[in-house]
């Protein structure tokens, strides 16, 4: 039976990830913060990458669904002995490297840093390693941005963006990624490579925007704002304590496209995203 250890596995792309594993007959341990209940096939260990007690010493594959930052460094400095190692980062390493906000900046470089250490390290013990970069995750209800759009909405009953909101984006269901994860352990031709996974489906910012609220009960009000208004009320929401970590470059990326291309996922292990077709559960808020 193959052992396969899971960080982050109560995540909201680990959840998953455990069912496929635990259906196709691995035997699994997973990794969470917070108390699980063991099940036949799943042992939950707590802890995190800074200790977590009870590690194996073996695994014929590792997950990490978690920061990739903490991982790569974990992973360089641990013993554990395994042949696969699966790791998400964010398309964020390319997205946010010429922000103009710089903790963006330092975010994509620490994501850069991250990949490096962790190819720099599976390659000297001769194991293979590979970085699945999503672009906007929703699903689970439990990402920041779609999610949080949703939960904005319903409490104050209508979401506004500013005009001209219409740069592209790839949605990507945490099924889809899960799938993604799962796929590349059996394909030898990943080892060594980071690939982006985009959704299936490009649309622009406001039709992302505007299905999101479409399956709300009841679906809020979209309006549109000119950018002068849209910055006031920005600025509201922040004297308010709301909207934190959303600034000037997360507004202007907006009209901006960040479209990925699946081309070379598709081709090195069948990745197939499934469209942008929300249903309301996929914003619903879920315990960690």
């Amino acid at each position: 039976m193959r052992t396969a250890l899971v960080f982050g596995g109560s995540g909201q792309i680990g959840l998953p990830l455990l069912d496929l594993l635990h259906d196709d007959g691995w035997r699994v341990i997973a990794v969470s913060r917070g108390d699980r209940s063991d099940q036949p096939g799943l042992q939950w260990l707590k802890g995190d990458l800074n200790d977590t007690p009870g590690l194996p010493r073996h695994a014929d594959a590792v997950f990490s669904c978690g920061p990739l930052d903490l991982f790569s460094h974990w992973y360089a400095r641990a013993a554990l002995e395994t042949p696969r190692v699966i790791a998400f980062g964010s398309t964020s390493v390319e997205v946010k490297r010429g922000s103009s906000d710089p903790a963006e900046r330092e975010t994509a470089a620490r994501l850069r840093e991250a990949e490096r250490v962790l190819f720099d390290a599976s390659q000297a013990r001769g194991t293979g390693a590979t970085v699945l970069r999503p672009t906007l995750v929703y699903g689970a209800g439990r990402d920041m941005t779609l999610s949080r759009i949703a939960r904005t909405a319903q409490r104050f009953g209508r979401f506004a963006l500013p005009r001209g909101a219409v740069g592209l984006r790839q949605p990507a269901h945490v099924g889809d990624l899960a799938v993604a994860a799962y796929a590349v352990v059996g394909a030898p031709g990943t080892h060594g490579r980071a690939y982006a996974l985009p959704g299936g489906e490009t649309l622009p910012y406001r039709e992302m925007v505007r299905r999101t609220l479409a399956v709300l009960r009841p679906p809020p009000r979209l309006f549109e704002l000119p950018s002068p208004l849209f910055n006031l009320l920005l600025a509201a929401a922040h004297a308010a304590g709301h909207a934190r970590g959303f600034g000037e470059a997360a507004v202007a990326r907006m009209r901006s496209d960040l479209v990925f291309d699946a081309g070379p996922a598709q081709r090195d292990f069948g990745y197939a995203p499934r469209p942008f077709r929300p249903t309301a559960d996929m914003f619903a808020s879920r315990e960690t």
